[in-house]
């Protein structure tokens, strides 16, 4: 298996455009904001199978063991056995119901380390935070041939699948995308389509007055996020600033190359990443928050100026459950830490919300 090659050729990336057009079409066609990723993800599919343009330009395998998908599913076993194939790469979707870094390493590793991998376990019930297991995040960040999405709404997940497709398929970059699916219905958030792949956006217009500060949040975390800087603004008088994270991931690594190059390059003067042109050397207080380990958001820490805090499903105690009163505390004592408020109101707050 490891002998797998698959060879790009013009074909590839024609068939990648004719799938992005496809999907930026559905969206005069009533695949809305309020879908969840996962009903998304399945829907767009259908459509290019249904699409006469597209039905035949894209490769799907489906090995989820509850099938929402019918029509061209197949399995791996074709790009091994079938030479016209691995001469003519193909865009490659595969849903899967994968819980460990072991499956999703066995099921790459069939698929040469290619394509958008399709993750529908956050829905299911686990006892593991997003329905992974702890060493799965792990290995996602860790593999420099993954580059790991949690998608919050509709429009994040197909701006994601755009780029993914004009990365892996158009440019022709190595490796392959993997996008987390739950299955909560969206809430109508503005995304914006031209920043979502580059792993950040700002959800809401700059703030000034008052004390400030920044929340990022990812996936179905995003929600909370969202619920906690409502509750900061009303119950505290604190202005925060909301930013989108589907990968954080994304962030730090580009972030990281720019800081080898810059090595490199001697001190010469270089562009600047995403992370960086997004937070523009702000020393306002960030709390970045994940659903999945802290140490998800944490891979930011290194790479901000300003005062930064992860919190993730591993950051509190075992029973509690991390949502919108916790951030408020976390973000209550960033600012209590740099003197921007009072450090009674951590204490209130611990006490308002029964966090103690």
């Amino acid at each position: 298996m490891d002998n797998l090659r698959l060879h790009r050729t013009a074909r590839t990336g024609s068939a990648a455009q004719a799938c992005i057009r496809r999907i930026e079409r559905s969206n005069t066609e009533g695949v809305g904001t309020q879908s969840s990723p996962l009903f998304t993800v399945v829907d767009l599919i259908k459509r290019l199978e249904g699409d006469g343009t597209t039905s035949s330009q894209f490769w799907m395998i489906n090995d989820r063991p509850h099938d929402k998908l019918g029509g061209t599913a197949i399995s791996a076993w074709p790009l091994w056995f079938s030479e016209q194939a691995r001469n003519d790469e193909r865009p490659l979707f595969y849903m899967t119901q994968s819980t460990t870094s072991a499956h999703v390493s066995m099921l790459t590793s069939q698929t040469a380390q290619r394509g958008i991998i399709l993750n529908d376990i956050e829905s299911s019930p686990s006892r593991w935070a997003k329905g992974a297991h702890p060493w799965l995040p792990l290995w996602l960040a860790s593999n420099r041939q993954c580059t790991p999405f949690d998608p919050a709404c509709s429009d994040e997940t197909k701006a994601i699948l755009t780029g993914a497709l004009h990365e892996l398929y158009v440019e022709g970059a190595p490796g392959f995308c993997y996008i987390t699916l739950h299955d909560e219905p969206g809430d109508g958030l503005a995304c914006d389509s031209t920043q979502a792949y580059l792993g950040m956006y700002r959800l809401d217009k700059p703030i000034s007055g008052a004390q400030q500060i920044r929340l990022l949040g990812a996936g179905l975390m995003l929600r909370e996020v969202r619920a906690a800087a409502e509750i900061l603004r009303i119950d505290w008088g604190i202005a925060a600033e909301v930013w989108s994270c589907p990968s954080y991931t994304k962030l730090a690594r580009d972030a990281d190359k720019h800081s080898r190059l810059k090595w490199l390059s001697r001190g010469e003067p270089q562009s600047s990443h995403h992370l960086q042109n997004c937070l523009n050397g702000s020393d306002t207080p960030i709390v970045a928050v994940t659903g999945y380990a802290e140490f998800v958001a944490a891979q930011l820490g290194s790479h901000v100026t300003a005062p930064f805090t992860a919190l993730g499903a591993d950051s509190l105690e075992p029973g509690q459950h991390l949502g919108r009163h916790w951030i408020v505390a976390t973000a209550l004592r960033a600012l209590a830490t740099e003197d921007d408020i009072c450090t009674s109101a951590v204490g209130e707050a611990i006490r308002r919300y029964r966090l103690g």
